[in-house]
């Protein structure tokens, strides 16, 4: 089994693990785009037209599904990138966790980017699992950029701006963006009141994951020995994988797969 995962950065990583951890024995290429990113900022068109950029790269390595494991991306390109790769390569889409925090019950927030929050992907997914719910959309300028450079300084200010916009009482948090759940606890950190029960966070990581394997089907693990290969692409062209994803847990899981070369 070979997955795919894009994004523009290492926001990747979190699903990535996730994948990790349930098909240990599966192969890996994560197409990145440091030549374009971030992509946050950039008009839908733009966005569009570097994910299928980044898509179209994966996809040559012939995997067997392709996560795209940005929610940037999701909101603007998952039908572009569906009507050019499928039904060939499954595309799975990564959705902020906004049914499940409804579900939860008691007041929650949306940490997302500036370009997502706000947006009427994002609102329609409110109105259509959380509109008696009481939630707070919350914009998180620099954050995904402070995580992607590992900048620990500009990770602390962005985490504490959003935190401050956050309303006081609310019992969760939906990390709509990839990169975030790369800093969870250091965001629930920032929120959690002393007085309030521990703070849940929703991340899409697990949910994805296990999206992208359910539409494979019941493939068994590989009885032969086999070490997985990590491919990584870097706006179309093999490379390494960014040092500065080893400053993370999810990154670090994967230094035991083999890169390919």
């Amino acid at each position: 089994m070979k997955i795919a995962l894009m994004d523009s950065g290492i926001g990747l990583l979190a699903a990535t693990a996730a994948v990790r951890r349930l098909r240990p024995d599966a192969d890996l290429v994560l197409s990145l785009d440091p030549d374009g990113m971030p992509w946050g900022p950039r008009a839908p068109h733009d966005v569009t037209e570097r994910a299928l950029a980044v898509a179209r790269a994966a996809a040559a390595h012939r995997p067997d599904a392709l996560i795209v494991a940005c929610n940037t991306a999701s909101v603007h390109s998952l039908p572009a990138l569906r009507a050019a790769l499928e039904p060939g390569l499954p595309v799975i889409g990564t959705v902020p966790a906004i049914k499940p925090a409804a579900v939860a019950g008691g007041p929650f927030a949306i940490w997302a980017t500036p370009a997502t929050t706000g947006s009427p992907y994002q609102r329609g997914l409110i109105r259509d699992f959380a509109a008696s719910a009481d939630v707070t959309e919350v914009p998180c300028p620099g954050l995904a950029q402070a995580v992607e450079s590992a900048d620990e300084e500009a990770i602390d200010r962005a985490v504490a701006a959003a935190a401050a916009l956050t309303p006081r009482g609310v019992t969760a948090v939906v990390l709509g963006c990839t990169h975030y759940e790369l800093v969870a606890e250091r965001i629930r950190t920032a929120v959690q009141q002393p007085d309030m029960p521990p703070l849940v966070l929703h991340g899409s990581a697990d949910a994805v994951a296990a999206q992208a394997l359910r539409r494979l089907g019941d493939v068994p693990p590989r009885q032969a020995p086999h070490d997985p290969r990590l491919t990584v692409l870097l706006s179309g062209h093999e490379g390494d994988l960014p040092a500065r994803a080893l400053g993370y847990a999810e990154g670090r899981l994967l230094a035991a797969v083999t890169q390919a070369g």
